[in-house]
C-alpha cells in the first residue's frame, strides 16, 4: 500500500530445544531401589525364593557394573515374576512394579482413545510421575517402621509431593525423587533369602 511504513519480515520463534535425556543409571533407579523395598515386605514369609531373587541380584550386579541393557533386562524379569500368582501378591503400591497385562478392550473404552499424540505422552507421564510418588512414599513409611534411616528423606519426598501438586509433572519432581532414590538404595539391608537365616539390618547412622 503506498505511502505505509516498512515494516520487517516476521520471524518465526526458534523452538525450544528438546530435553536432554536423562542417563540410563537414574531410569533404571527408580526402578530398582523400589523393586528392593518390594522384596523386603513381610508378604515373603520364609523369605524370597530363588526364583524371584536371582533377576534381583542380576539387576544389582548389572546397575554397578554399569551394564544398562542387562540390568533392564534383569528388571523386566523381575516385574514377570511379580506378575506370577504362584508367589506372594504384593501391596500396593508396589504390585505396580509388575508387568502390566492389560485385559483386552475394545480400543473406544481406552479413556486415552482418540487424544491427540502430545496430550496422551502428556498423561502418560502424569500417570508414571504419580506412580513413582506413592513407590517413594511407601518406601520411606518401610523404612522407618523397620530401623532405616529415613528422618532426612523427608525432604526430598515432600519437594517431590509440592512438585507433583500442579498438572503435568514440574522438572523439579524428579530431582526430589532420584535424590531420595539415591540415598535409601545405599541403606537397605539385603534382600531375605528362602532357606536362609534373615540378614541382621545395618544400624542406621
Amino acid at each position: 500500500m503506498p505511502g505505509a511504513p516498512n515494516r520487517p519480515p516476521e520471524v518465526a520463534a526458534a523452538p525450544a530445544p528438546p530435553p536432554a535425556p536423562e542417563p540410563p543409571e537414574v531410569k533404571l533407579r527408580r526402578r530398582l531401589v523400589p523393586s528392593h523395598v518390594a522384596l523386603l515386605q513381610e508378604s515373603w514369609k520364609g523369605g524370597v525364593p530363588a526364583e524371584v531373587a536371582t533377576p534381583f541380584d542380576r539387576a544389582v550386579a548389572a546397575y554397578r557394573a554399569g551394564d544398562w541393557p542387562t540390568t533392564t533386562s534383569a528388571l523386566d524379569q523381575l516385574a514377570i515374576r511379580f506378575a506370577e500368582p504362584r508367589w506372594p501378591s504384593l501391596a500396593e503400591p508396589f504390585r505396580r512394579l509388575r508387568v502390566p497385562i492389560p485385559a483386552p478392550v475394545p480400543p473406544h473404552w481406552d479413556p486415552d482413545h482418540g487424544l491427540a499424540a502430545a496430550e496422551k505422552e502428556a498423561r502418560q507421564a502424569r500417570r508414571v510421575a504419580e506412580e513413582q510418588l506413592a513407590l517413594a512414599e511407601a518406601s520411606v513409611l518401610w523404612a522407618s517402621a523397620h530401623g532405616v534411616g529415613a528422618d532426612d528423606l523427608a525432604a526430598a519426598l515432600s519437594g517431590a509431593r509440592e512438585a507433583l501438586a500442579a498438572p503435568g509433572v514440574a522438572p523439579a519432581f524428579y530431582g526430589a525423587v532420584d535424590r531420595l532414590w539415591h540415598a535409601l538404595g545405599d541403606r537397605l539391608p539385603p534382600v531375605p533369602r528362602a532357606g536362609r537365616p534373615a540378614p541382621v539390618p545395618a544400624e542406621s547412622a
